[in-house]
C-alpha cells in the first residue's frame, strides 16, 4: 500500500490565499465629482503635480486659453461694430471704455497663446466677421438693443468664466495655472461691470428683449462650444 505524503502546510496556505484572491469582487470605478463630470476632466487625484504634464491636463488648459482668446476677440469685434453705428451717440464713451478693457483682455490671451504654446481657434476669421456684424446690427436696432446684446453676451461669459474658475480650483497646480486663475477672475469682474453698465443704460427696455437676449445667449454658447474644439 502506497503511503501518502502529507501536504506542506505553507503551500496549502498559499494555495488557499490564491483561491481567495481569485474570488474577490471587482469594485466599480470611482466616479469623479460633479464638477469634473460637467467639465469632462479626469478626477482630481489624476491631476497631481507629479503628473500635471499629462495629455488630458494639458489639453484642458489649452482649450481654456483657446476659447477665452476667441471670446475676447469676439468681444472686441462686437464693440467695434457697435461703435461704428453709435460712435457719435451719448453711449460712445461707455462703449469705448468697454472696448479698451476688451483689448486688454485680448492682449493678455495673445500672450498666453505664445507662452503656453496654444494654437488659436481655426474659427477666428468667422468670429471676426460674425461678431462685428452682431455688434453693428444690434446697434442699428437702437442703443437699447445694443445694450441688450452686451448684457446677453456678458451673462454667458460670466457663466463660462465661473466654470473655468471651478475647474482651475480642482486641477490648477502650477504657478502658471494659478496666474491664469487670477487673470480669469479679474476679467470676469470687468465683464460683469460691462453687463451692469448696459443694464443701467436700459438694456431691458429694448424691443423684444427676452427674444433678443435668448437668441444672443444661444449663439454665444454655441460659439464657446465650437471654439473649444476647432
Amino acid at each position: 500500500m502506497t503511503k501518502q505524503t502529507p501536504e506542506n502546510p505553507v503551500k496549502k496556505s498559499a494555495k488557499a490565499s490564491r483561491t481567495s484572491s481569485s474570488k474577490k469582487t471587482t469594485l466599480p470605478p470611482k466616479m469623479p465629482p460633479p464638477e469634473m463630470q460637467q467639465t469632462g476632466m479626469p478626477p482630481p487625484e489624476s491631476m497631481t503635480p507629479e503628473n500635471a504634464g499629462n495629455q488630458s491636463y494639458e489639453s484642458e488648459i489649452k482649450r481654456m486659453i483657446r476659447v477665452d482668446h476667441a471670446g475676447e476677440y469676439g468681444a472686441v469685434r462686437i464693440y467695434e461694430g457697435q461703435l461704428a453705428v453709435l460712435g457719435e451717440s451719448e453711449h460712445a464713451p461707455a462703449l469705448r471704455h468697454m472696448l479698451e478693457q476688451e483689448h486688454g483682455h485680448l492682449a493678455q490671451f495673445n500672450a498666453l497663446l505664445a507662452e503656453r504654446r496654444v494654437r488659436p481657434s481655426a474659427l477666428s476669421p468667422v468670429w471676426h466677421a460674425a461678431a462685428y456684424a452682431l455688434g453693428a446690427v444690434t446697434a442699428a436696432m437702437g442703443s437699447r438693443t445694443a445694450m441688450a446684446c452686451t448684457v446677453a453676451v456678458e451673462d454667458v461669459i460670466d457663466e463660462h468664466y465661473a466654470e473655468q474658475e471651478k475647474t482651475l480650483d480642482l486641477i490648477g497646480q502650477s504657478p502658471a495655472d494659478k496666474k491664469l486663475r487670477r487673470t480669469i477672475s479679474r476679467f470676469r469682474a470687468e465683464e460683469a461691470e460691462h453687463r451692469d453698465e448696459a443694464l443701467r443704460r436700459e438694456a431691458e427696455k429694448a424691443p423684444l428683449y427676452p427674444v433678443v437676449s435668448s437668441g444672443i445667449k444661444a449663439v454665444s454658447r454655441l460659439a464657446i462650444w465650437l471654439s473649444k474644439r476647432i
